[in-house]
């Protein structure tokens, strides 16, 4: 007699059921009190743990009353906007310098700076065999994937991977910091070999070079990329590096991090997190969402046109069908994202005079039309700002820098961010995070298999 098993239609039938007895009426978030999100009902968080690493400002709350203001994004007391622009000024790097002063907590000497540049040029290179036998052997479509693999795999090669003492947590964050580009450019060749049928291209690493030349210097065939493109990719892992306790993969690190598991497994799960497009993959749903509006509006300087096609995306008629506008809004900004404001202003003067400017000009129209019409279509009387995401995946591509590895980028900037947090929730955490759960199930009476 043939065994039983579900068949597609059983699947398909069982799973129609789970919908319905998953389904939780709206309302009893209210009646419970449950902050969804951990969110409270004037769209501010819920403090779930106290950080002396990042501050991400975008309201003031004056009164009981939520008053917008223009966005602060704080490393260790140092605003963005002032690590940037002095590094501009002195035409300079300035990831290393971020690097450090989010692991250590302070401003490194020049001497401190160069310290920390080449330890990470020196901790690139993977264990021997590592490239082969974790990454080429077993290629993956999603190169977060293959990072958050990665990660993991390197817990094999580490001879140390489960002590406790913050000396060790260092060693792994350091190291962990230098190798993400590399592991994302091995993931993306061994992508490219496997499923798009093109040659592997595989550089050897220069020490010489900061992390943004070395990444440009890898993923390009001929290795060429300019002094101006280099800054300007540096600039994009800095704003990146850090966004405080609160965002969805540093608080995934940080509750998988009070469970006492090891760093290996800690970042990988934040890696996971950061591949949602909810969070680190809408850099790619907003370059989507560009192409297909590109292709369906014909006259991109006609702000009635583009207004027309975005009031249909809002109503599910167009774009994915999701409603979302991608790159408009933030759970914390409200007038501005400090990190959007920094880049726009680059990346437009890259832009000026080439044939991509047509395309940020258009974004610049997004932002520009996308509240007025979130109020108009849905009725939301909130200030919407543009974020990080609106103008990110135009400049990796005006870099070069293909669709798959946006999200991966971001990834290895903010290895930084997630190693400064896992080393703070170590140190001063000392409680496993566990919210309560509010049950809802009516208790059953218990029937026999052969009653069912």
């Amino acid at each position: 007699m043939a065994k039983q098993n579900y068949t597609n239609s059983d699947i398909k039938d069982l799973c129609e059921k789970l919908v319905e007895y998953s389904q939780i009426d709206a309302g009893l978030y209210e009646k419970f009190h449950v902050k969804r999100g951990l969110r409270n009902s004037d769209g501010s968080g819920v403090a779930a743990g106290i950080t002396r690493i990042c501050n991400v400002h975008g309201y003031m709350i004056d009164e009981g009353e939520k008053t917008p203001i223009p966005g602060e994004l704080i490393y260790r007391g140092y605003s963005i906007n002032d690590l940037v622009e002095h590094a501009e000024k002195e035409d300079r790097f300035v990831f290393e310098e971020i690097v450090y002063l989010l692991l250590f907590g302070q401003l490194p000497t020049k001497q401190e700076l160069d310290k920390i540049s080449n330890a990470l040029a020196l901790r690139r290179e993977l264990p021997p065999g590592f490239l082969v036998d974790s990454i080429m052997q077993s290629p993956s479509k999603n190169i977060m994937n293959k990072l958050a693999r990665s990660v993991l795999s390197l817990y094999s090669y580490d001879e140390k991977p489960e002590e406790t003492n913050i000396e060790d947590e260092m060693r792994i964050a350091l190291g962990l910091i230098a190798k993400m580009p590399i592991l994302m450019d091995g993931a993306y060749q061994a992508k490219r070999h496997k499923f798009n049928n093109e040659s592997m291209i595989m550089h050897q690493l220069r020490p010489e070079e900061h992390t943004a030349e070395s990444i440009l210097s890898l993923i390009r065939n001929d290795r060429n990329y300019t002094k101006e493109e280099a800054q300007l990719l540096d600039i994009m892992l800095a704003i990146h590096a850090e966004h405080g306790g609160g965002n969805n993969s540093t608080f995934a690190c940080r509750v998988s991090t009070s469970s006492g598991t090891d760093p290996y497994a800690a970042y990988s799960s934040a890696i996971n997190s950061l591949k949602g497009s909810r969070h680190g993959g809408a850099n790619i749903k907003v370059v989507q969402m560009l192409d297909d509006i590109k292709a369906h509006v014909k006259n991109w300087n006609d702000e009635g046109e583009v207004a027309d096609y975005l009031t249909k995306i809002l109503r599910r008629e167009a774009g994915d069908r999701s409603g979302l506008i991608y790159g408009m809004g933030h759970a914390v900004y409200t007038l501005s994202d400090p990190r959007a404001v920094i880049l726009k202003r680059k990346a437009l003067a890259l832009a000026e005079g080439k044939e991509i400017e047509a395309e940020f000009k258009l974004l610049q129209t997004i932002e520009k039309l996308t509240p007025e019409l979130m109020a108009k279509v849905r009725g939301i009387d909130k200030v919407v700002c543009a974020n990080v995401d609106m103008y990110s995946g135009l400049v990796y591509r005006m870099l070069g820098i293909p669709d798959e590895l946006f999200t991966p980028l971001f990834a290895s900037a903010r290895m930084v961010g997630w190693s400064a947090h896992r080393m703070e929730e170590i140190i001063t955490g000392k409680r496993i995070i566990r919210p309560a759960y509010k049950a809802i199930a009516k208790r059953k009476e218990y029937k026999p298999l052969c009653s069912r």
